[in-house]
This record gives C-alpha cells, structure tokens and sequence, in this order.
C-alpha cells in the first residue's frame, strides 16, 4: 500500500493546475433534438466526458489552447473542434455518421475511431444497448461479429472469439472499469452474473484474438471492455423494469423478472457519487438428457450406461474382477444414478449492487480520486468436469483509483465465497452411498447374478434378464428371498432421499458429500502513462501491473486442505504510436508496442507486438498486425486436486503432485495373485510419471495385446505461446460499411488436458505387474494438465455489411469462418477444446424511428455444426437458426422507452454446448425510465 501511495504522490507533483474549461451542446442535425451520451474527448488523450440527457457538457483540462476535441455518438459521424480559448463554449451538430465513425479506447489504451484502429475491435455503445432484441445488453453481444456466447445455463453465458473455449473459458478476460471480472476460485469470468447493471453501461468494446502486448497473459483469446457511467456526467435516477416468461420444453412456462436501478448525484464540481442495484430471477434451461454419454446408441439397460444428465451411474467396476469368479461375466458395471432434475430446482437469481465515490481535488482540471466497490450474489448452474448447482455464490470487488487524462493507478481485491454450492455429479454418487455403499452394491449385483448362474438359470433368462434381475437385487427392488430387509433405495421426494441430499451439500469431503467450498481471493494493482503531451515526435505509453492469488477452497477444489495456496506474477509493457502524413490522402498509423510478464512459478516472457494502419483517401484503410502471445497455466491447471467420479483431475505444479493423494481398494485377484495389500494410497505424480495413454489402455482391453500399450507420463506443464498475424479492410462505399478481417494463429506449447491411466502396482513399460493391474480394473484414470508437442493452429476470417434501406431502415450482417489446423487421429487423448463452429452468419433488420418515436429490431444468427468436447464429455452441437425481435415506443417527456420481445421466436430448442439445457425461448416486456 506504500508503493501505491507513493505513486500516487509522485502524479500530484506532476500535475499542473488547469487552465481551461469547455461547454457545449451537442445536437442531431435532423431532429435538432440533443444527444445523450455523446463522447467528447481531447484528440490524442485518454481525457473526455460525455453529454447528458439534455446534450450538455463540460469538460474540464490542464491543457491550455489551442488543442482539438473530437465529440462522437454511436451513430454518428465524429467532428473535430478546434479549441482555441480557455472558457471556450461550443454547439456542436453531428450528422449521421456509421459504426465505423465510433470511437474505442481498447484497441491502443488511447481514443481513436474504429475506422483508423490498427487491430480488430467490435462496438456496443448505448444505441446497440437500446435496440437490441436479446433479454438484455449481455446476451446482445452474441450478435457481434466475430463473437461466440456459450449458454451454459439462464444467467450464465460465455462470451469468447476465435475458438479455443469451454465454460471454463481462461483465454478470455472481461473487465469492468479496468477490474478483471474473473472468480478467484474458477479463474474465469461466470457470465454477468454478478457484473453491470444495464442502467449503469455506457458502452461495450471487444478485442479479438491475442492482446498480450498490453493488457497481459490472460488476453490470450480477446477481452470484453465494459465501461459504466461517471456520475460526474449521468445524474439523476434511471430505473428498468422487465417482465416476462421462459419457455422450454423439460421446463414448461416460467416466470421471468430483471430489475435494475441507478441513482447518481454531483454535489459540487468537486465531489459526486452513484449506486446502483440489479436483480433477477427466473427458471433455469432444465437439462435432462438421458442419452449416454459414452455411447449415444446404450440405454439404462446397459449394465455401463453413463447418462448425460444422470448422476451417480459414474460409479462402476469390473464385476469379475471384483469377484474373482469365472462364472461372472467380464463386463463393467454401473451404479443406478438418479436425473439432475431430482438434484436441483433449477433456480436462477442474481443480485447485485456496486457504489462509487468520485473526487476533484483541483477546480477545473480532470483529476479524478475514486473509490468503487461492488458486491454480487446469484445462483446458477455451471458445467465444468462436472455440473454444479451455484446456489447463493457471492462476490466482491473494491478499487481505489487515481486518474487525469495522461494516467491512472489503480488497485483492487476480487474475493469470493461458495455459498451453499455443490456438485450435482457427486450429490447423486453419495445419496446412493448413504443408502448402500459401493462394496454392498456390486457384492449384492454379484451374489444376485452368480445365484443364478450356480442353479443352473432354472427360469432361462437371458444375459440381459439376468443383468436387470441383479440390478433389481442390488438396488432393493426386490428381495431373491421374499424376505424384506430393510434396506430400500432411496426415492426422490422421500424423506430419506431429502435427508442423503441435504446431509451431501452441506458436507465438502467428496468421499461423503458434495459441496463446493471456496472462500479464495486475488489482488491487483496496474498502472499506465500517456507521454502525448510531453512529446510531440510519437505517442509513447508505459505501465505496468501486479497479481497476487490467495486460493482458499478447503480441498473441494485445490489441494489447499491443510493451508491457502498463494503466488503472484508481473509485467511491464510499453507502447509507441506515430501517425504519419504521406500526402492529403494517405496517413500511415504504426504502433510498436512490447510486455514482459513474469510469474513466480515460470520463467519470463516477452510479447511484442507491430501494427500497421493505412487510411486511404478517408474512406479506406487497410490494416495488418503481427504479435506473440501468450498465457500462463491458471490456478486450475496448477493446483487443482479433484476426484471428479469418471477421472481424477491434478494440477501440474511440482509442488502440487504429491500434494494429492488417494487411497484405493485393490482387487481380490491383485491381492490373492499378485500379493498386494488390500488398498493402495497412490499420489497424484502418478499420472505424470506412471501413466499410459487411455486410447491405448482402451486397446489393450478390447484386444488383450500389452504391445498395444502407449506410455503416457505427460510433461509438467510450462506457458503456452502464440503467434498471431492478421489483416483487415475497413471502407465506406456510399451506403454500405465493409468491415472485413483475416488471420492466422500458430500456437508452442498448446494448454489442454490428456486423459492417462495409471496402474495402482507396477511400472509402466514392464510388460508384466503394470499389465495384471489394467487387467485386474486396479487402476485409476487422471486427467493431466500439459502442453502438446504437436502443432496446434488455427485460422478464420470475418466480413459484416452495414448499409441503410428503404429510406432509413438499417439493415446488417456478417459471416464469420473459423478453423482448427490440428491432427486428432495423430493425437486421440489430446483435447484442443476447439468448441467453435466453421460456419456463423449474423444479420439484422430494423428502423429506430419507424414512424415518430417508434422502432423495431430483427436479428437473425446461423450457427454450423461442431463437436463439442470439454471434461464433461464430448458430442456434436447440431446447427441451429434463431430469430429475436422487438418493437419499441420512447416517450421523450419522460426519457423513457417501452420495450416488447422476444428471443427464439421459431421455438426451436437448441443447445450451444454437450450437456447443458436446451435453450428454449423469451418473451418479455420492458419499461425503462429517465435513461433514453
């Protein structure tokens, strides 16, 4: 805390007291009504503020004239004012411009219009906000271009670009006024969950691909830039209201509810504050696939069946290896699970509120002190390596900021807490244990079927007769001596069932319960200066940034049981940007820009990064960049120690190896034949120095060949790199905006998970002890965390169109191409986690002043086919079509809008992922106040 406040010392030497002070208005040139929310900011500086309700501004610097404002609205054709006074008044009038005329302060930490911007960037400012037809501005992001959203269940998305991404998505970063939004405990962002509330969002930037260079290692996918508003420019009190209903159909019709409130207040110049308040509440998509997950073409009949949304058939054993009989069949066997709509209500709520303080000290400059925190809680479902209820998880941010329009500093501390969430898989696997443990289970379904095959099978059943009359047994269905003993499957909705349930969520040992505890935390703290003003050759930038994590999950997540785990990790970045006048129609943009990030757990690494952009005759500009990457192993792939039922996950740390260990019950034939006693405590190094690959163990069992044996023992996990280049068109031709892009990714060291098998007794490749453990099921299967050596890469590319039609209809669309370079049949127990389809096409329809105060908005987006695959499981997401509408009336008097849609309008379910709900459709109806 001394470092910070000395920095923060050291900029109140640096700042000059400010001389000049702007006002204006800023009108539309065709209504000559005035523009809300309009951007003014000083060309070639952070420095601005933006225009409320009634188009008014002040904008206050220690910048003496003359110098240039540039005033913008989404929507709008940006203009740049010369200000040659210090108490300068300006009425400024905008004439309808296109999206390309916005301006971004992502792309290069700096404003500038999208058109000139050197890299990728998509927009989605508060006119976007007010017109889409999506629930709300969250999900309106899926209508980006470019740009993938993941359901993963009602209040939970997963927004990412370019492919690469589970739920778990680390390669993409989300920040909220410059704080990272990403869970402690899951190193990721949980949607919105517990994010802005819509009445607070000014705007919505989003970087694809790699940004490394300046926002650091986790920007390894792109980044989503959500901005609120400054109570020194939006006061008053705006308010939404939205009601409505879900339609699935596993669900039925629900209700649907979302709140939210602002209320901002400028006492003085000096001093202003904000607070704002967010709530929903609906039914979640109910998942309830009874397909297998191994097998599609299996039923429950099969003795092995793993259904997708059943929970508790994990559980299985090879029954003649647990018998030692010749008489039992060489089959493995499964427990009976129960359906995930027994283990959850499917509830989803969010509540959240976020203030801020906000403080200039000095009269008539743009030093800003502030302090903002924020708090959330919801519940929601989210599928990992298993699907979790995270009921009541809560989360809190604090930041203390310090800011002027050449620099910030910045700290804040994220933490978390569990609440009352648990894993639905595990809940299933321990009521079963409550009623009957795994040994009495398979011994009761070994007795049933060996009775059988002992008196001859006098009623002459066949195999599978005599598979479900041993089921039966073991699960009490019936007693073979038509005595009752007591002992009866526990039934959902009973008593005994409500109790099992209740006794496993409230309990974290996995061995007995299901709850998912975690009380982690991480702190930053980051920094930039703007040179600009001091230097007139370029614009030179340098900062730098700081983390430290805390995880705390108890041993539900990490192998933290016995004390918190904590590291931390650096960098420092520096960019130059030099616009450069070859003649009156063409102006070359460069930017050079270089970080260096250092982990304590790894060695450093520099990411530069070199682009170009060359604008052409003010209506063209071409672009290309090339820049290196990278992302560190997160806290997961780390310290995770997680039997997850079908593998077991270990992190890869050294520290974390034998951190993790595990006692488990060897076989009668491993005992009687081989000698070994009757459990063995195995640690979790043995899946990375005592494995063989599970496709070549798979082999081995089918064909009964030990040559078919492939020795795993995956690397120790180390950074991934990648090496992007990509190019770019942006035009105006008359009506129509082309924006066009083009790239290619060339990862080293590519992150993902390998499936491996580590027996519990000998040593892999001895061709004997290893061999009788695999055929005796005396074994455990991981899942390792580690880098392939093989080439991973990938390449795509997006167009969008956007032009005016009928005399001011807007009409848009866009098609993205994206693709995995990769050999799977190469590399079988390698995971990519590609999870993107080849094929999207996007487009819009719509008019927002139909006729006077009155508009409407039609989107339509095309998703191809892809294979899904993730810890879970695996499978194909089939193509889908969806349509979302909305109408919508504004009442100026009262600067408010009415709002009635719908999403999913053809009714058609669909799913974005293997293994979550069908996502069926919204209606709903909104009326939102003082927030035009």
């Amino acid at each position: 805390m001394r470092t910070i406040l000395s920095i923060v010392l050291l900029c109140f030497c640096g700042i000059a007291f400010s001389q000049s002070t702007i006002t204006g208005t800023v009108l539309d040139d065709v209504s000559q009504q005035p523009i809300p929310s309009a951007n003014v900011v000083i060309v070639g500086t952070s420095v601005g503020t933006a225009t409320d309700f009634d188009g008014n501004f002040t904008l206050s610097t220690d910048k003496n004239p003359p110098f240039t404002i540039q005033v913008s609205s989404v929507g709008f054709s940006a203009k740049d004012i010369e200000v040659t006074s210090k108490k300068q008044v300006i009425n400024v009038i905008l004439n309808e411009g296109t999206s390309l005329d916005e301006v971004v302060i992502s792309a290069s930490r700096t404003p500038e219009r999208i058109f000139e911007s050197s890299v990728t960037v998509e927009r989605f400012g508060l006119k976007e906000i007010k017109n889409t037809a999506s629930a709300d501005f969250y999900d309106g992001l899926e209508n980006l271009k470019g740009v993938d959203v993941n359901t993963n269940s009602l209040t939970f998305k997963s927004v990412n670009t370019r492919g690469f991404a589970t739920f778990a998505n680390t390669r993409f970063m989300q920040l909220v006024d410059g704080m990272d939004n990403s869970t402690p405990a899951l190193n990721f962002p949980i949607g919105n969950l517990v994010g802005m509330t819509e009445t607070d969002v000014l705007s919505v930037e989003l970087l694809p691909g790699a940004s490394s260079a300046l926002y650091g290692a986790n920007a390894f996918n792109g980044i989503l830039f959500m901005r609120s508003k400054n109570p020194f420019d939006h006061q008053g009190i705006s308010a939404s209201i939205k009601r409505g209903i879900t339609s699935q159909e596993a669900a039925g019709d629900n209700p649907y509810t979302d709140l939210s409130l602002r209320m901002a207040h400028k006492f003085s110049d000096k001093i202003a504050v904000k607070v704002n308040f967010g709530y929903l509440k609906g039914t979640d998509w109910q998942a309830t696939s009874e397909v297998d997950k191994i097998d599609p073409t299996r039923t429950r009949s099969n003795t092995n069946y793993d259904g997708i949304n059943v929970y508790g058939d994990e559980v299985s054993t090879n029954i003649r290896a647990a018998s030692g009989l010749g008489i039992i069949p060489d089959v493995v066997v499964s427990r009976t699970g129960y359906n995930e709509r027994d283990l959850t209500n499917y509830n989803a709520e969010s509540i959240k509120s976020d203030w801020g303080l906000y403080y200039r000290p000095i009269e008539d400059s743009n030093l800003e002190i502030s302090y903002v925190g924020k708090v959330g809680t919801g519940t929601t479902i989210y599928q990992g390596t298993n699907r979790y209820n995270i009921n009541g998880f809560f989360q809190q941010q604090h930041k203390l900021e310090v800011k002027n329009d050449n620099f910030f500093v910045r700290a804040y501390e994220v933490s978390d807490k569990a609440g009352k969430s648990y894993d639905m898989v595990f809940t299933g696997i321990n009521i079963n244990r409550a009623w009957k443990s795994d040994t009495d289970w398979f011994q009761d379904y070994i007795g049933a079927y060996a009775g059988l095959e002992l008196t001859g099978n006098p009623g002459g059943l066949t195999d599978q007769q005599k598979h479900d009359f041993a089921r039966s047994v073991a699960d009490e269905v019936i007693d073979p001596d038509g005595v009752d003993d007591g002992i009866e499957r526990f039934v959902p909705g009973s008593p005994e069932y409500v109790a099992a349930f209740n006794k496993s969520i409230n309990d974290p040992d996995l061995r007995t319960g299901s709850k998912f505890q975690d009380a982690s935390k991480y702190f930053h703290s980051d920094a930039n200066y703007n040179f600009g003003h001091l230097i007139d050759f370029a614009e030179i930038q340098v900062g730098g940034s700081y983390r430290k994590y805390k995880l705390n999950s108890g041993g539900t997540i990490y192998t933290d049981r016995l004390s918190p785990i904590e590291y931390s990790e650096f960098g420092i970045y520096s960019q130059i940007q030099k616009e450069i006048e070859l003649d009156e129609e063409m102006e070359l943009k460069l930017t050079v820009s270089g970080r260096y990030d250092k982990s304590e757990l790894f060695d450093g690494f520099f990411s530069p990064r070199l682009s170009a952009a060359l604008t052409l005759n003010r209506n063209h500009n071409v672009r290309a960049s090339v820049q290196t990457g990278f992302r560190n192993p997160t806290t997961q792939d780390l310290f995770i120690g997680l039997d997850a039922g079908r593998a077991i996950l270990v992190g890869s740390a050294a520290s974390n190896l034998n951190r993790y260990s595990g006692d488990y019950d060897v076989s009668l034939v491993g005992q009687t034949t081989y000698g070994q006693s009757n459990t063995i405590t195995q640690t979790g190094a043995a899946a990375y120095n005592n494995s063989y690959s599970a496709s070549s163990v798979v082999a081995f069992a089918a064909a009964g060949n030990p040559a078919l044996l492939d020795i795993a023992n995956p690397e120790i996990i180390k950074p991934e790199k990648v090496t992007s280049m990509e190019v770019g068109y942006r035009g105006k031709y008359e009506s129509i905006i082309v924006d066009l892009s083009a790239y290619y990714n060339k990862y080293e060291d590519f992150i993902s998970q390998e499936v491996v098998v580590a027996p519990l007794y000998g040593t892999v490749g001895d061709n004997s002890l290893s061999v009788a453990a695999l055929a005796n099921g005396d074994f455990k299967t991981y899942s390792a965390y580690t880098n392939s050596d093989v080439d991973v890469n990938s390449y795509g590319a997006s167009i969008g169109l956007s032009t005016k039609v009928f005399n001011g209809f807007d009409l848009g669309g866009s098609y993205t191409f994206t693709k995995q370079d990769f050999d799977q049949a190469a590399n079988p127990d390698f995971q990519t986690n590609f999870n993107t389809p080849e094929h999207k096409f996007k487009a819009s329809f719509g008019n927002t002043n139909l006729f006077e105060n009155f508009g409407f908005n039609v989107a339509y987006r095309f998703s191809d086919d892809y294979f899904w695959e993730a810890t879970f499981g695996n499978g194909i997401v089939p193509e889908f079509h969806t349509i979302d509408a909305q109408i919508n009336y504004r009442v100026p008097s009262l600067k408010s809008i009415i709002k009635v849609g719908a999403t999913n309008l053809t009714g058609n379910e669909y799913f974005t992922a293997f293994g979550t709900g069908f996502i069926g459709s919204m209606y709903y109806a909104s009326l939102t106040i003082n927030n035009l």
